[in-house]
This record gives C-alpha cells, structure tokens and sequence, in this order.
C-alpha cells in the first residue's frame, strides 16, 4: 500500500512512526528516548526527565502521556508502557 505521506518531513507534531516496548529499569536512560509514551495497563508509572527528577504517575491502560521521558524506573512501577517515536 503506497504511503501518502512519505514525501512529508517528520517534524516534532508530526504523529509516531515506531513503537517499541519499554523495560523499566532505575537509573538507565531510554535509547531512543520516546516522543511520548502509551499505557498498557493500570498501575503506577514512575517516569524520570532530563535532570533526573522521578514522579509517580498514576495511570489507566489506553492513556497517552506526550512526554520525552529519560527513562522508566522499575521501583515503584507496576503499570506497562510502551514507547512511541
């Protein structure tokens, strides 16, 4: 099937063309590092930013958090995520 689009730029409104699953894990950088992030399943995500500041963020399967995550950590995270670039 052709692509209608293909001769677009990708730019940062542009909507994602990967995804891929993420593996929590406290203290490792995401590579790449996601244009935002899509939940799996209900639980708890704890998302880590660019100074390495942790919050936890309570979350329900089919959310879209538009977020460039640095990393997931694996404590304190019961919810799965994937990465959208």
């Amino acid at each position: 099937m052709a692509d209608r689009f293909e001769t677009y730029g990708v730019g940062t409104t542009s909507p994602a063309t990967r995804h891929y699953a993420i593996t929590p894990t406290d203290g490792v950088d995401l590579d790449p590092r996601p244009r935002a992030l899509f939940v799996l399943t209900d639980g708890d995500l704890v998302v880590r930013d660019e100074l390495d500041t942790e919050i936890t963020y309570p979350v329900t399967a089919g959310t879209i958090l538009p977020f460039r995550a640095a990393g997931i950590e694996s404590t304190g995270t019961t919810a799965t995520v994937v990465g959208w670039d």
